[in-house]
């Protein structure tokens, strides 16, 4: 029986060759910020954290090299391994990518190449792992939307304007996206042939295969609406928006071992670990062998709108183990009524509660994380991107964590430290039930799976995100989903012997 070849090692090629003129920027729009970070860093972090990829190659406007050295090295991005000056056109920019990946090649060596826009900074985990998996089949792969649009072909007529032409049926029609994917001698291979025509132009690479490999079939890989090229002014504002309402997937574990491997031997404190969420967490947690704290009103006395009660909490927990790598915070209020009938107590309650303690809590544990390069770990509800009748307080204050999460994400990323925000949808807990009373249980999240998906958020490099729990991860594959829930099964059953139940 032959053994399964080895995949190609896989380089991105972040093309950020743009000056800003056509919208009128000073500056080169993929140095623009948006959500606290500028649209190149967004890009590298795609690659960063995607497991297919192993190393990332930036081509950048010539002028500004040094700040994206700087970008590079402020935001840690251990996979960007050269960072050199594009050309004057994309051919040329694509031409010094190729050489610069095949110098990083031993003699007879292949690999595959992802070129993508840097000012496309909302491309998904799973169109990058598609691309992999379809150039492991395919030499090239491209990424590509179904046109909602009808599309018309015009001519000028003098200056009597444009004319239609001719409509092409819109249903064979594509709209390109990147990353665009390559064998590296594919690519190569049809480069040199260009270079023999003197009226050869390129916009995209993908065309030079089709033009000059004609053999050379280009695989389509469905992309996604929300990658998104930020090129009009208008792009930036649309994409801003984007990031703030945008959640992403935790990267899930293998299986039990997996767990245990990340979390045995750290330190976990968890406010509101009493019941519900956090209780799981603090339970499944301590089943992989970390050492967790949990820290709630009703069973160790701790109030967390109280910054004397967070930082002794903290600091106890430092005491006994030396250090803190993970800081968690479920507890909240909801309380269920119209605002102009609420009284104030009611109101002092929900504002110190939703809001002051995750204020404080972040405070206080900022100098134990930045030790261990650790993570904050906030809570969001789904009524945060938009207020909810009758508990206008609970989805104001939900929001606030969201703004919350990303402001320190980027506060903090000098010092390592991480902080994410999990968004369950409607999940069975003791607080949702005596607000909304009894519902149909097949409705809700369970707490358990929150707990896990938690705990795939916390020994991830993932920050500055807001993670969507749903009670099945559309983006999960099937291996994603069994490993997760074999991990979940191992843990509860381990845990409940242990509890004699």
């Amino acid at each position: 029986m032959s053994s399964r070849p080895v995949p190609h090692r896989t380089i991105a090629v972040v093309l950020a060759g743009g000056t800003g003129q056509r919208i009128g920027l000073e500056i080169p729009k993929q140095l623009l910020k948006i959500a606290g970070k500028s649209i190149l860093e967004h890009t590298l972090h795609i690659f960063e954290n995607a497991p297919d990829v192993d190393e990332v190659i930036l081509l950048m406007t010539p002028a500004y090299v040094d700040d994206a050295r700087r970008i590079v090295e402020n935001a840690r991005l251990r996979k960007v391994t050269e960072i050199l000056p594009g050309g004057s056109t994309r051919s040329e920019t694509t031409l010094a990518a190729i050489r610069a990946a095949t110098a990083r090649l031993g003699e007879g060596e292949d690999c595959n190449l992802l070129f993508h826009d840097a000012v496309r900074p909302l491309l998904s985990q799973r169109v990058v792992r598609e691309c992999v998996e379809s150039l492991e089949r395919y030499q090239a792969v491209d990424v590509a939307i179904p046109s909602s649009d009808t599309v018309i072909v015009t001519r000028t007529h003098g200056d009597d304007g444009e004319f239609i032409t001719e409509v092409p049926d819109r249903s064979r029609l594509r709209r390109g996206q990147t990353p665009q994917g390559f064998r590296l001698s594919t690519i190569r291979a049809a480069y040199e042939r260009a270079a023999a025509d003197p009226f050869f132009q390129a916009t995209d690479d993908c065309s030079v295969v089709v033009k000059y490999l004609p053999d050379v079939p280009v695989h389509v890989v469905a992309g996604d609406d929300y990658n998104m090229k930020v090129t009009q002014p208008v792009d930036v504002f649309i994409a801003d928006k984007l990031f703030q309402l945008a959640s992403h997937a935790a990267p899930a574990q293998a299986g039990e071992e997996a767990y245990r491997a990340q979390l045995s031997g750290k330190t976990m404190v968890v406010f509101g670990g009493s019941y519900g969420i956090g209780a799981d967490i603090c339970r499944i947690a301590e089943g992989f062998g970390a050492r967790v704290f949990a820290l709630g009103r009703s069973t160790t006395g701790t109030h967390v709108e109280n910054l004397d009660h967070v930082e002794a909490a903290l600091a106890s927990a430092y005491a006994e183990t030396g250090r803190i790598d993970y800081v968690v915070n479920t507890a909240g209020v909801l309380r269920v009524g119209r605002l102009a009938e609420t009284d104030n107590e009611t109101i002092r309650e929900a504002l110190e509660v939703n809001y002051l303690a995750p204020v404080n809590i972040a405070r206080a544990s900022y100098k134990y994380l930045s030790e261990t390069e650790g993570q904050l770990l906030l809570f969001t509800s789904s009524s945060y991107t938009r207020g909810r009748a009758e508990y206008s307080l609970y989805s104001s204050t939900k929001a606030a964590m969201v703004n919350l999460t990303q402001a320190l994400a980027d506060e903090w990323a000098e010092d390592g430290i991480r902080v994410n925000c999990v968004n369950p949808e409607r999940t069975a807990t003791p607080m949702r039930a005596k607000a909304f009373g009894r519902e149909p249980r097949e409705s809700l999240l369970t707490s358990e799976s929150v707990a896990l998906t938690s705990l795939d958020v916390l020994v991830s490099e993932m920050t500055g995100h807001v993670i969507d729990v749903r009670k099945q991860d559309p983006t999960a594959s099937p291996a994603q989903r069994s490993g997760f829930e074999a991990a979940l099964a191992s843990v509860l059953i381990q845990t409940s012997e242990d509890q004699g139940v």
